[in-house]
């Protein structure tokens, strides 16, 4: 089938596109810099700057993955507006191709599987985050929220929408991970606060075939979590890299450091959700790597 993507040129997109390439799908890939994107993504991709630029060759299911990353920089109030535009923005021009579609005639996509993140839960503390767990409100929540909101009207028009919310994305060359390599593997990592707040997490190959899952399996639909069922707290999560490295974690970073630092945005690192990937795993879901340390290890032997 023909897969239209957002975000596509991103750490998890550029596998996506891969995997679905090798299983035979045709990709479009909307990108605001196609030729940046051409350079990092497989030759047969369809690249264009716009979603609306695809109506002469509609997809038949939509993966919307843009937006601005939420760690890239200091949290201002002009950076809040463009955290959420950027993605806001993308889901409404994927929801007026689906309209533009149907007023021209065409099918509409069947399903559409729309990112969103943990960050919809807000900080909870220890208790357990499943999908029907009722959010703490503050900026992480009320971005994904507008995220979520904006993909609705696609259910209207016919299209099947799920929508992932993720957790930090592990793997070799990007994500969560790309910072915290280099002073670990110099020994000078640690905890961050106190280290009991929850960190879900996701083998980034988990997350793509968990996205494959839900564009292929028609009886899929609503929320999701994206995240390995083991999550582990800042200090677990710390120890276990650390052991893997065999280097020592003995340098931690002070909450009051972290917030004088980063501000608002130092909630990131403080807060988290114990969260469960519950209704992937009644959909029957196997993960390839459930436990940090199977995915650390796999990740460190490259």
């Amino acid at each position: 089938m023909r897969v239209l993507i957002t975000g596509g040129s991103g750490f998890v997109g550029q596998r996506l596109c891969e995997k679905l390439l090798a299983q035979g799908h045709s990709v479009q890939v909307v990108s605001r810099h196609p030729d940046r994107a051409r350079e990092k993504l497989p030759q047969a991709c369809d690249i264009r700057d716009s979603a609306l630029g695809f109506a002469d060759s509609p997809p038949e299911a939509i993966v919307n993955l843009a937006g601005e990353s939420i760690a890239g920089k200091r949290w201002s109030e002009g950076q809040k507006n463009r955290l959420v535009e950027s993605r806001v923005k993308a889901t409404h021009q994927l929801v007026t191709l689906c309209e533009q579609l149907i007023t021209s005639g065409q099918p509409v996509p069947k399903v559409m599987v729309s990112g969103s993140a943990m960050g919809y839960y807000g900080d909870q503390g220890k208790r357990m985050v499943t999908e029907e767990t009722v959010p703490h409100d503050e900026f992480a929540h009320r971005l994904c929220a507008r995220w979520e909101t904006a993909a609705e009207p696609v259910k209207a028009l016919g299209v099947r929408l799920a929508i992932l919310r993720t957790g930090l994305v592990l793997d070799a060359g990007g994500g969560t991970l790309e910072k915290m390599l280099p002073p670990f593997k110099l020994g000078l990592g640690g905890r961050f606060g106190s280290g009991e707040q929850y960190m879900p997490w996701v083998h980034r190959d988990d997350l793509v075939a968990a996205i494959i899952l839900l564009l292929e399996d028609d009886e899929l639909s609503g929320i999701f979590n994206g995240s390995a069922p083991h999550p582990v707290t800042n200090a677990e999560f710390v120890k276990t890299l650390a052991r893997k490295l065999h280097r020592p974690a003995m340098f931690p970073v002070p909450a009051f450091v972290l917030k004088a630092g980063l501000g608002e945005m130092s909630r990131l690192l403080l807060t988290g959700a114990d969260m469960r990937p519950a209704r992937l795993e009644e959909a029957g879901f196997k993960f390839q790597y459930p436990t940090l340390d199977k995915a650390l290890g796999a990740i460190l032997k490259r």
